[in-house]
């Protein structure tokens, strides 16, 4: 009979286990995949959360609410986290048929009194002179409503006059009524006037003459009540100006503030461009609680160039300060890109970013086809201070993802043309790169909502341009994807 050694006895016994170990992966009948484990919630948020100007937030009940400034119509957005409410989908709360009414309908702001909402607007009939103040009502106890008109805001003796930028507040009990309009110191002056409830105006306006670094606006007045103070801030400067600010007055508690004196102005404004990091233009602002309220926020728009225009003011938010002598600090303003901590309280989302360079702050790849020129020459005006171009067609940016949806921002410029853009290999949509004036981290495309999972978003260089550009440059900077 035949031997063999304990080195090859091993070696057989090794070799039938595997046999049997392959066998039973074979014949043993499929099993459903593990679930992969959920991304983990971000803590932090990078701006801008929305594309439109004149913001108001507020947090209710589990979710942030906003409004911006959409021209014919009131639309509101709504997200459990500051971090994903720019892919949130807005709902349209209010339209209006009255002609006299429903045109350029700006900076809505959104109170709670009694368990009811009270949204205060500005609109006009085509007019810009025609502009007046309104509130709406809600049937129930939701900032979305539904709304239903309630009533002009005319204070007696200003009532032809223009109006804008409503906002209320609560001094020594009582309520009033601050807005921008014609006064005895500017088109665009601040005045206040006393309300007998949320949408009846009980007596005349006055006029407060506030200090602003430029002539021609006063405007978008906000509130906050603490260390024995009311603290009026408010826009000065045009708009349209890279020197659109902030400034301060405040009202002792006690004092009445339908006595003009009773204001004292600071000197010198409190929040204004900060070219180092490219923010313009910086000002009509809202401020909020965090969600557990032990913090003060700001919401205000601004703009990535220092040219005088009116466009690419998008919406922004960043946490408030207190001095020492009990002032508001609202600090300086930080980068559209910068990544902030969430609002304490906030549960956080998981949502990250992708630069163009492939760098990543959770999952996701980019990958190009096609020469593309790289640099830094956008500096401030780009994530990171880099960004890819190209203006041969046919070439492509893909993005690799797991998520639920993904924002594409980058450069428009006079030179930039039309990209297509797919998901998932899917049909293209053209999206136009094209601006008159160079503005940075635009929001270029928002994806629909998509199934959790997997997904690509590729931009193909089409080689297109609209008439007015002067090239088809396609750019790209980061993209935000969100998980949630």
């Amino acid at each position: 009979m035949s031997t063999s050694s304990p080195r090859t006895a091993r070696t057989a016994a090794l070799l039938a286990l595997l046999l049997a170990v392959m066998f039973s992966l074979v014949s043993a009948p499929p099993t459903a995949a593990a679930p992969q484990a959920a991304a983990a919630h971000s803590t932090t948020f990078r701006n801008p959360l929305n594309t439109g100007p004149d913001p108001y937030l507020t947090y209710f009940n589990g979710s942030y609410y906003m409004t911006t400034t959409q021209g014919g119509s009131i639309r509101m957005w709504r997200s459990p986290s500051l971090a994903t409410l720019l892919a949130s989908d807005p709902v349209t709360v209010w339209t209006d048929t009255d002609s006299s009414r429903n045109k350029n309908i700006w900076a809505s702001e959104f109170y709670r009194f009694n368990n009811r909402w009270y949204l205060y607007y500005t609109a006009d009939d085509g007019v810009d002179d025609h502009h007046r103040l309104y509130v709406l009502e809600s049937a129930g106890d939701s900032p979305t409503g539904p709304y239903r008109f309630k009533s002009a805001l005319v204070p007696p003796n200003h009532a032809n006059d223009f109006a804008i930028d409503p906002s209320v507040f609560t001094h020594n009990g009582r309520l009033y009524l601050a807005y921008s309009g014609i006064n005895a110191y500017q088109h665009n002056g601040l005045n206040i006037a006393p309300l007998s409830n949320p949408y009846t105006v009980s007596g005349n306006a006055v006029a407060i003459n506030a200090a602003g670094g430029c002539p021609e606006v006063r405007e978008g007045p906000e509130f906050l009540n603490r260390n024995g103070r009311t603290w009026m801030t408010y826009s000065a400067c045009d708009t349209g100006k890279p020197d659109y600010q902030l400034w301060m007055l405040s009202l002792a508690n006690g004092a009445d503030p339908l006595v003009p004196a009773n204001w004292q102005q600071r000197t010198g404004a409190l929040f204004s461009r900060n070219d180092a990091v490219g923010v313009y233009g910086p000002g009509h602002h809202a401020f909020f609680k965090s969600p557990d309220g032990t913090e003060d926020w700001m919401v205000y728009h601004a703009k990535t160039t220092s040219q005088y225009t009116y466009t690419n003011r998008t919406t922004r938010a960043q946490k408030i300060g207190w001095n020492a002598d009990g002032s508001p600090g609202l600090g300086t303003p930080l980068a559209l890109g910068a990544t902030q901590n969430l609002p304490s309280g906030d549960p956080g989302s998981g949502t990250h970013w992708i630069n163009d360079d492939g760098r990543s702050s959770g999952d996701g790849t980019l990958a190009y086809t096609g020469t593309w020129n790289s640099g830094t020459g956008c500096a401030a005006q780009c994530f990171w201070g880099d960004d890819h171009w190209s203006d041969r067609a046919g070439n492509t940016a893909t993005f690799t993802f797991t998520g639920t949806r993904i924002a594409l921002l980058s450069v428009r410029d006079s030179g930039n043309g039309i990209a297509a853009v797919s998901i998932d290999g899917g049909a293209e949509t053209r999206v136009d790169l094209y601006s008159a004036i160079r503005t940075g981290e635009t929001v270029q495309y928002i994806s629909p909502k998509l199934a959790p999972g997997r997904h690509t978003l590729r931009v193909r260089v089409t080689g297109e341009r609209n008439a007015q550009s002067t090239a088809s440059f396609v750019s790209v900077d980061r993209a935000e994807v969100y998980t949630d």
